[in-house]
């Protein structure tokens, strides 16, 4: 039976024949390369059905094809059921990019079409690398024909944060850029990351759903600032946000308007501009081609920016408000695990992602969740990225496992945890499993590692219970966390991908393994880490983690007898200081409870 997106991929196809594209390739992403897009630029899901955070399209004259990795093989499986799209798995042995796919076409001379505001100039790069007698065609919108309730450019209310908050000036910020783009002999860098900006400007919005970041990009010259902003898109005046442009343009930040940015990149050499930095893995194609359609064209250098580096270090400040933080969302954690333990058996998943929404929104500071909360009760967590039905959702049985991953936008810090909990009696395989996740995660937080050692070289520590078993997890172990920004941030990570960045003291990482059967159950324990200094002796400097989240594990499936002697100390050493640490500020009967959840083993 045809579905509503096969006739949309086939009215796709009348548009290709229409203007002569042989290819069409739609990436999930937006202008700004965000990891996670905004309504009007969910492309993907609107065409394929797939709400999947990581999704790419290719549609051929007879062929439809959806690009995704290991965490949402189960979920594409079901969502693209009926539109005749074929799943193409990414992060396995055999995978075959896009690219590399068209490539194996073997067409002569294909017309590729993409939506230039949605492809990044490296993307395009590689897509004519694999395929050189491709004409590539970016189209800005290229859907827009076809999408006819689409949803608008969003705007948001605008803040500002204070050195209070952050620790370090806008003004100072810009001033270390201009450093940089001084020793790099340049005169001005663009950006389009939303969070580099928001970084920059000590600005935050909420244009994107979980992400305090707003919808611009920013022209740092070493005279002026320029940020394009849709600064006259409220239907009222908002005096939240005039305050905080009034506020801008006092420190010397210029705002424009959001459409204004081609035209600017189209004169920078009228306007003093000789050479310029742009990083061609988040500008878009439509953005890079407006610089070369000036009469006078400027010299671009393609680089790096520094500031995803300089952001990722977090300074004491920020460090004190992560502290913060994870206080106050252990001291919600554990009222929602009581509460879990006082009514499973008559709540659902949806119910239970709700209240614990309610528990947040009570703590001062709180400005939204960090990602939709995924509330998941047995066979449902073993999709690693399960969305929660509103409706209908499964009910937390008083038996196996609950899995809950979510996370806190609040004024001085952002929380990312996950929590795998005994509902009542476990399977052997269940308990086995939860046991083997929660020592890889141990021996991770446990680690001393020698400093310019890079994630990619301890991520094995997480995973080295599970191979021992022959078993493994698809995503990666760690990702870097922003402060009230972004949930997911670079450069750092810890994954099996090869990434060379170090770990270094200041950056905030997650400790996530999991073990998932489908049908069954999935598994993943979950808390931040603070990269620090350990110490130093004749063979150099040593890094470690401090761990930020304050939630107990639950010890009551734990198979004691796989644990080691330093693991069952970590693991009682953490759980009485989430004790300590906590229960003074619980309601008595919570505390009580949290007492013997947090006994030795």
């Amino acid at each position: 039976m045809e579905s509503i997106f096969s006739e949309r991929i086939e009215a796709l196809r009348a548009l290709m024949r229409e203007n002569s594209w042989d290819i069409v390739i739609l990436t999930g992403s937006d202008p700004h390369c965000s990891e996670y897009p905004a309504g009007r630029w969910k492309q993907v899901p609107w065409l394929s059905g797939f709400t999947g955070e990581a999704g790419d399209l290719a549609v051929t004259a007879d062929h439809a094809g959806l690009w995704t990795d290991t965490r949402y093989f189960i979920q594409a499986k079901q969502q693209l059921e009926g539109s005749g799209i074929v799943l193409h798995k990414m992060r396995v042995p055999d995978q075959v990019p896009i690219p590399q796919w068209i490539a194996s076409l073997e067409m002569e001379s294909p017309v590729i079409a993409v939506d230039g505001l949605c492809q990044s100039v490296s993307a395009v790069r590689e897509l004519q690398e694999a395929v050189p007698s491709a004409r590539i065609v970016p189209v800005a919108d290229l859907i827009a024909p076809l999408w006819v309730h689409r949803p608008a450019v969003p705007s948001t209310p605008i803040i500002t944060l204070g050195e209070d908050l952050v620790g370090e000036s806008r003004e100072a910020k810009i001033r270390s850029l201009r450093k940089w783009l001084v020793l790099r002999g340049a005169d001005a860098i663009f950006l389009s990351s939303l969070d580099q900006i928001a970084w920059l400007l000590n600005v935050r919005g909420n244009d994107i759903e979980y992400n305090p970041v707003v919808i611009s990009y920013l022209l740092v010259t070493m005279e002026d600032v320029q940020w394009f902003v849709r600064k006259d898109a409220f239907e009222e005046p908002d005096s939240e946000t005039e305050a905080s442009f009034a506020e801008l343009q006092a420190d010397g930040v210029s705002v424009r308007d959001y459409d204004d940015a081609a035209f600017a990149l189209s004169s920078l050499r009228e306007n003093g501009v000789d050479r310029i930095c742009i990083d061609p893995s988040e500008l878009n194609v439509f953005l890079r081609d407006a610089i070369d359609d000036g009469d006078l064209l400027p010299e671009v250098e393609e680089c790096t920016s520094p500031i995803p580096l300089r952001k990722a270090v977090k300074n004491s400040v920020e460090i004190d408000g992560f502290r913060e933080a994870h206080l106050e969302d252990g001291l919600v954690m554990e009222q929602f695990l009581y509460w879990i333990s006082q009514n499973a058996g008559n709540v659902n998943e949806w119910d239970a992602a709700q209240y614990l929404g309610l528990l947040r929104a009570s703590v001062p500071g709180y400005r939204g969740d960090s990602f939709e909360t995924i509330s998941a009760y047995g066979p449902s967590a073993a999709l690693p990225h399960y969305v929660t039905p509103h409706t209908g959702a499964p009910l937390l049985e008083r038996r196996g496992l609950y899995l809950c991953d979510s996370g806190g936008q609040y004024l001085f810090g952002t929380t990312d945890i996950t929590r795998t909990v005994p509902l009542g009696p476990c399977t052997p395989l269940e308990k086995e499993d939860y046991t083997l996740v929660l020592k890889g995660h141990i021996d991770l937080a446990m680690s001393v590692f020698p400093a310019g050692t890079a994630g990619c070289q301890i991520d094995a520590l997480a995973r080295e219970p599970l191979w021992k078993y022959k078993r493994n997890f698809g995503h990666g172990t760690g990702h870097g966390v922003g402060f009230f920004l972004c949930v997911h941030e670079g450069p750092q990570d810890m994954r099996q991908n090869f990434n060379r960045q170090a770990l270094l003291p200041g950056m905030v990482l997650s400790d996530e393994p999991g073990i998932y059967r489908e049908g069954m159950h999935g598994i993943r324990h979950e808390n931040l880490l603070l990269c620090r200094c350990v110490g130093d002796n004749e063979f150099g400097s040593w890094l470690g983690f401090e761990t930020l989240t304050l939630c107990h594990f639950d010890t009551s499936c734990l198979d004691v007898s796989l644990l080691t002697s330093d693991e069952r100390e970590w693991l009682n050493s953490y759980n009485e200081r989430v004790y300590e640490k906590l229960s003074p500020r619980l309601p008595a009967d919570v505390a009580a409870w949290l007492r013997g959840k947090t006994m030795p083993v």
